[in-house]
């Protein structure tokens, strides 16, 4: 079963320092990272930077299709109007389908907000309590949504490029 945790960090290069924890872990076994990308939000900022961080996964990522479409469904829909945000709905309720829903989507929206960071990693075989252990003194959140095989399946159907 996979996992989609955000780590979200109270500083804009949280991330950035977090990601190379991420690739340690994965080095030693102790988490399998599928795919994951990156949101910056300077202060001041009016949207944050995203990056899918490659380097850290295998040939089994999901794609920048997938973040695209969660990052503007996070990050965006506050700026667009109501016929767009009537069909970013309908977009809304199909990754519900796939485990992704609406509260997961609200929450990290008001978390992830300008002046922070956060790290997002599809992930599967994590020892919990070592990967809590690396975050410590980052000041770390977690947010996350356990997906079944099922909707893991059917996520990367639809994201498969």
């Amino acid at each position: 079963m996979a996992t989609l945790t955000v780590w979200k960090f109270p500083d804009a290069s949280g991330a950035d320092r977090a990601q190379a924890t991420l690739g340690q872990l994965q080095e030693q076994e102790l988490i399998t990272i599928h795919d994951a990308a990156q949101v910056s939000w300077e202060v001041g900022a009016k949207k944050p930077k995203t990056k899918q961080l490659n380097n850290l996964t295998g040939s089994g990522a999901l794609g920048g299709a997938f973040w695209g479409l969660l990052f503007g469904l996070i990050f965006f829909v506050p700026l667009l109007g109501l016929a767009v945000g009537a069909a970013m709905g309908a977009l809304t309720g199909s990754m519900s389908d796939v485990g992704i829903d609406d509260d997961f989507i609200k929450s990290v929206r008001d978390q992830v907000t300008p002046g922070s960071s956060a790290l997002f990693v599809l992930s599967s075989n994590a020892v919990m309590d070592k990967v809590h252990d690396a975050f410590k003194g980052e000041h770390a959140e977690l947010i996350q949504t356990n997906l079944d095989n099922e909707q893991e399946t059917k996520l990367r159907e639809v994201f498969a490029e």
